[in-house]
Parts: structure tokens; C-alpha cells; sequence
């Protein structure tokens, strides 16, 4: 189907500038922070455009059931379902991923626990075959991006929720990178298969208090996961298992790496200490200047 009509036969059909024009209004009388962005998105999906084809045809005409279906995704956005989420995709770490409303949407600040875990890894000897375990993977983005950034590595991720482990299994394929991620089903360490050391063990756990994840904006709150989100009364329930489990699942000199909430640092490290094998557990920021990530090793390389 012809989304947009040529201008010769485009007489009495709005511009894609117009039909943007009252996209942006109707998000901005909505309430959404980013208007222009989402409409201008919401509108390239719709008609398979990029953003910059978007805008290089932004005079010519859109037929009527393109501009239809466009009125749909924008309602659907004036709900407060995340552009991901009617999209389909997210970009993380320059690869695009698909996500729907059974994962957790890929946040940038994530690719912060990306970069620490390569740090981590380039402590190795260059031809180490790493094994990697990646627990809580979600959409598989962590373990598709250390997948695509280790060619050595081998990578075992983990996720309690079959349907997230069935986008994050497409995911792979979508990298060419099944071959060297396997992913299982499971709480945590329990779906790790039985007798295999990891020289990494990388992991975005659930960390919102129970009692604020309603209190999130409700792109979360009404549309993310709740089982990806909650992390127990306190927060940081998963933090004290993976830190008490981890050191039986790690190499010698194996290094434990988190993504952690802004006010979760003192905690986690306290927790990483408290279990005694720990070494050189140290927090690392975010590009906010936020604590993101804390990373804690067996021992000295």
C-alpha cells in the first residue's frame, strides 16, 4: 500500500508536516514530556520511514488510512504505552532490539553495566574462552551486546519469565549470536546448568521498593513488568541472594557485576563485603554521575 501520496495525486490530503502538527498538540495536551519525538517516531513507524526519510518528505501528502492508523498509535501513546512498546523495538548498544510489554525496555543507563562488564572481561588473557553468565536477562540485550562485543565468550542467560526468554531468544538470532548465547529458565542460579564456573556473572535484578513502584511514572508503573520491577520491601532482595549464591558459581578470580539503583551502592557493597571472598568491589557511575553499576572480584588477576 501507498502511504503517502506523489503530489500529483495528493490534492485535498493532508501533508505529513500538518498531520505531525496535530500529533504534537494532542501529545502535548496529554501531558507527554517529548511530543515532538514521540510524533515524529510514532509517524516513521507508521509509514516505515526513518526519521530523516520522515522529514526529507514531510510535504507531501498522507493517504487516509495511513493517517488512520497513525491516529491509533498516537492514542495508544496518549495511554502512556511507552513508544517502545508500539514500536516494537529499542536501539541499545547501536544494535536494535525487539521489546514488547513482557521485558523491560532497554534503558541507556544499562549499557553502563555493558561497559563494566567489558572492563571486567579485558582483565582476562586476551585468548580466554570467558563464560558468562547474564542472570535477569530480560529482552537478552546485555547478553546479546557482550555476545556481540566477546566473540570468545560463551554466555548462559537467565530469566524466571518464559515469555521473556522467547523475545530474548529471537533477539540472538536477530545478532547471529545463538550459538554462543544459551538461554534457560529459572530463578537465578537455579537455571544455571549444574558444575559450570563463570568467570563473569553480570546481572540487572529487579530494585524498585514494592511500595514505590506505583509511584513511577506510569509509562512503568502501568506498562513494564511488574515481576522485572519489584525488588521486595527494601529493594535490594535480589542483591543479597545473587551475593550470597555468586562466589559458588564463580572462577577463581571471577568478577560479580550489577546494575544497581542511584541509591542502592552503599547497600550492595556492604552486601558484596559481608559475604567474605569479595575483592575489589568497587561502584561505578553513570553518565548522570549517578551510582549504576558495582562490581566485586574473587581475586587479583
Amino acid at each position: 500500500m501507498q502511504e503517502v501520496a506523489n503530489t500529483a495525486n495528493g490534492d485535498g490530503l493532508r501533508r505529513l508536516r500538518d498531520e505531525l502538527l496535530l500529533a504534537v498538540d494532542r501529545l502535548s495536551a496529554g501531558g507527554l514530556d517529548s511530543p515532538r519525538l514521540d510524533a515524529e517516531v510514532l509517524l516513521a513507524h507508521c509509514l516505515t520511514l526513518s526519521r530523516e526519510q520522515l522529514l526529507a518528505a514531510r510535504d507531501l501528502p498522507i493517504v487516509p488510512a495511513a493517517a488512520r492508523r497513525y491516529a491509533t498509535l498516537i492514542a495508544r501513546r496518549l495511554q502512556r504505552e511507552p513508544v517502545a512498546y508500539i514500536t516494537g523495538k529499542r536501539e541499545f548498544w547501536s544494535r536494535d532490539f525487539t521489546v514488547t510489554s513482557d521485558v523491560l525496555i532497554p534503558r541507556p543507563d544499562t549499557e553502563r553495566l555493558v561497559e563494566v562488564s567489558l572492563l571486567c572481561a579485558a582483565q582476562f588473557p586476551p585468548s580466554t574462552l570467558l563464560r558468562i553468565a547474564d542472570l535477569c536477562t530480560g529482552s537478552g540485550a546485555v547478553a546479546v551486546s557482550l555476545a556481540g562485543e566477546l566473540p570468545l565468550a560463551h554466555i548462559y542467560a537467565t530469566d524466571i519469565s518464559p515469555e521473556a526468554l522467547q523475545i530474548a531468544r529471537g533477539n540472538a538470532a536477530a545478532h547471529h549470536v545463538t550459538e554462543r548465547v544459551q538461554f534457560s529458565s529459572g530463578d537465578l542460579f537455579h537455571a544455571l546448568p549444574p558444575g559450570v564456573t563463570f568467570d563473569l556473572i553480570v546481572g540487572n535484578p529487579p530494585y524498585v521498593r514494592r511500595d514505590e513502584i506505583s509511584m513511577l511514572g506510569p509509562e512503568v508503573s502501568r506498562w513494564e513488568p511488574r515481576l522485572a520491577l519489584d525488588g521486595g520491601i527494601d529493594g535490594p532482595e535480589f542483591y543479597r541472594r545473587i551475593a550470597v549464591a555468586a562466589p559458588d558459581y564463580l572462577a577463581p578470580q571471577g568478577a560479580l557485576v550489577l546494575e544497581i539503583g542511584a541509591d542502592m551502592a552503599r547497600a550492595v557493597v556492604a552486601l558484596c563485603a559481608g559475604t567474605g571472598p569479595f575483592r575489589e568491589i568497587a561502584v561505578h557511575h553513570d553518565y548522570a554521575g549517578k551510582d549504576r553499576v558495582v562490581s566485586a572480584r574473587l581475586g587479583d588477576i
